[in-house]
């Protein structure tokens, strides 16, 4: 059974949290507790190429039952969107 846009993005909302806390306050976020700020930049880039990877799904045919992701409207993917540009501006802050 494959899964639909929404069920693809919303196995990316833990990434979507994730970076939007450790941009909020890095210090409150208990999964990066202890980490050298090189360790918390490596999950924030984990998981905003999880996303990355996540938002350009598309079927490649039309044998292909990959969620049309990439081709979904704007307004299902705006935080997901947004949480890239957060993650990437937050490395480059703490780079």
């Amino acid at each position: 059974m494959s899964q639909t846009v929404t069920e693809v993005l919303a196995a990316g909302s833990d990434s979507v949290t994730l970076i939007n806390s450790i941009n909020t306050d890095a210090s409150a976020e208990p999964l990066v507790a202890g980490m050298t700020q090189a360790e918390i930049n490596g999950i924030v880039q984990q998981n905003v190429d999880h996303l990355s990877i996540i938002l350009l799904y598309e079927p490649v045919d039309s044998d292909d039952n990959t969620p049309n992701v990439k081709g979904a409207a704007d307004s299902k993917k705006t935080t997901h969107v947004a949480a890239v540009t957060t993650g990437t501006n937050y490395i480059a802050a703490n780079d």
